[in-house]
């Protein structure tokens, strides 16, 4: 008699494995089994407090007076300025310290700023108007010319927190640039990887890859004449997604009128569906990557858009990374295929349900 254990056929849907991140040349386990677990973790707190479409106490909003003691203009639409608690500093400073293979250290220079989208502190991109982010969509293409073109500043980070679970001070719809004198870390992994991949196919990796996307049809969400939004195959986050230029642009200065507002309209799409997914103003940290802005030639980039939302099973519960994921690899429990069919079926009509 055979005592060997029967093998099972392999079933994404219910068995754990890995996927791979082209990206990041990084694996991240999947672990379907476990979404049914029953949580009795922390929640967090929602508020149905409605906000004011003026806070007199907003160091944001148009006419108040923030913390430094300036005082913001009367401003409707987008409204951008140096951020007062900048952690990044434009002197130019002499650096002479010694440093060894343990030790090593260098001086950061950049500059910080903060982009109000709105004069109305009630708002969230999915509130807005199509042409309205589109103006914070033109204000995104001019800071990163205007910052690019400065000799010392070779990347910059545009991107948004939105939500106190994502550590936002403010309601106030907004977001930030931090545009420094290196390329940090984890773009300067993805270029390599981008690179690495053009010189060996001279194509771009995100491109194909989109293509691929578009055929299976089974984690794009959301798509139109120049964007494709999807869930990632290697999404870490539940309804992590990312937002793809159909045609390879390595950053927004390549962008027409028309394709700025494509970007804003699949914004707005795509943000909704996440305010009707649990019936909240849902949180995320979003972001844009595209090429440095350093001087040099970078055909490998592919601009795309970053969203990385925590909420896990409801407005309340979250997912943490920790343990295993601050350990070892990143994990997940519903499959990427799972959390873009749910957001696929979600309409792009802000439900009617009052919430924050």
């Amino acid at each position: 008699m055979n005592t060997r254990e029967m093998k099972s056929s392999f079933n994404q849907k219910n068995h754990p494995h890995r996927r791979y991140n082209p990206l990041l040349d990084e694996w991240i386990l999947v672990s379907p089994q476990r979404a049914n677990r029953p949580w009795q973790g922390q929640t967090e707190k929602t508020s149905g407090e409605q906000l004011p479409s003026h806070d007199p106490n907003c160091y944001l909003c148009s006419g108040n007076v923030r913390i430094n003691g300036e005082k913001n203009p009367d401003y409707k639409g987008v409204f951008v300025f140096d951020n007062d608690f900048g952690s990044l500093m434009k002197d130019d400073v002499e650096f002479s310290g010694e440093t060894s293979d343990f030790f090593l250290l260098k001086p950061e220079r950049g500059i910080n700023r903060v982009i109000c989208f709105s004069e109305n502190h009630s708002l969230t991109l999915p509130d807005m108007e199509v042409n309205d982010i589109k103006a914070v969509v033109d204000v995104w293409q001019k800071q990163y010319e205007e910052l690019g073109n400065l000799d010392y500043i070779n990347h910059v980070q545009i991107f948004e927190n939105k939500g106190q679970v994502m550590g936002c001070s403010n309601p106030h719809p907004h977001g930030q640039i931090w545009a420094q004198s290196s390329i940090p870390s984890i773009v300067l992994k993805t270029q390599e990887n981008l690179k690495r991949y053009f010189e060996k196919n001279g194509t771009s990796l995100l491109e194909d890859y989109v293509k691929k996307e578009l055929e299976a049809d089974e984690r794009v969400i959301l798509e139109n004449e120049d964007f494709a939004a999807l869930v990632p195959f290697w999404a870490i986050w539940p309804y992590e997604t990312m937002i793809v230029s159909k045609r390879k642009t390595e950053n927004l200065l390549e962008f027409s009128e028309e394709q700025k507002l494509s970007l804003a309209s699949i914004i707005k799409d795509l943000t909704t569906k996440y305010d009707n997914l649990f019936n909240t103003s849902f949180p995320y940290s979003a972001g844009i990557h595209q090429s440095p802005t350093d001087g040099k030639s970078h055909p490998e980039w592919h601009f795309h858009m970053h969203f990385y939302p925590p909420l896990l099973r409801s407005a309340e519960v979250k997912k943490f990374m920790v343990g295993y994921e601050m350990l070892a690899e990143a994990q997940r429990d519903i499959t990427p295929e799972q959390s873009a069919e749910v957001l696929k079926s979600l309409s792009c009509t802000k439900n009617n349900k009052n919430f924050d």
